[in-house]
């Protein structure tokens, strides 16, 4: 079983992974890491290179191979969802978790995190709030068709975060944890 976590950027997907594969014994991976480690180069450096396009292909592949095998979380990138193909093989490999965030709480984020501003490109012309305001809006309904459990994490430890995703994971997963 896999575990996958979507929701926008800044909404913790990469930090709740590792937390709470760390509690199930699992594996923790980013897709975006992945995709970084599989290119040779920086998301916004495959953007330059090739544009979104590019991207969402590398992604695509990445999450394919990702999405199959046994007990790891993988945070998916915040866009992934947008692949009907993708969105139906988390659904497949298990509990989809969808990590959702104010628009306030992903700004001071992103804010706060260099390697955001460095790694990932910006997506529209617009400015970083408005740009998350037209981002989320397009992808929520596409969040919420692949969730199984929707946690929010504004204002929340990650304890707290990964105490309520195991809370709401099937028993079958919490007993079979090492």
């Amino acid at each position: 079983m896999i575990i996958t976590l979507v929701g926008y950027r800044g909404t913790g997907k990469s930090t709740i992974a590792a937390a709470l594969a760390g509690r199930l014994g699992w594996d923790a991976i980013d897709a975006d890491t992945e995709i970084e480690r599989r290119a040779g180069c920086s998301i916004r450096e495959i953007f330059s290179a090739g544009g979104e396009t590019a991207f969402r292909t590398a992604e695509r592949q990445a999450l394919a191979d990702l999405l199959t095998g046994d007990r790891r979380v993988v945070a998916a990138g915040g866009g992934a969802v947008l692949d009907a193909d993708i969105r139906s093989q988390m659904k497949t490999a298990g509990p989809v978790v969808w990590l959702r965030a104010s628009v306030e709480t992903i700004l001071e984020r992103l804010a706060a995190d260099a390697s955001t501003r460095d790694r990932r490109p910006s997506l529209t012309d617009q400015d970083p709030r408005t740009e998350i305001e037209l981002l989320v809006a397009r992808r929520e309904p596409l969040y919420r068709e692949v969730a199984t459990a929707c946690v929010d994490t504004d204002h929340r430890t990650p304890a707290d975060i990964v105490a309520e995703i195991w809370s709401r994971l099937p028993a079958a997963v919490r007993e079979g944890a090492a």
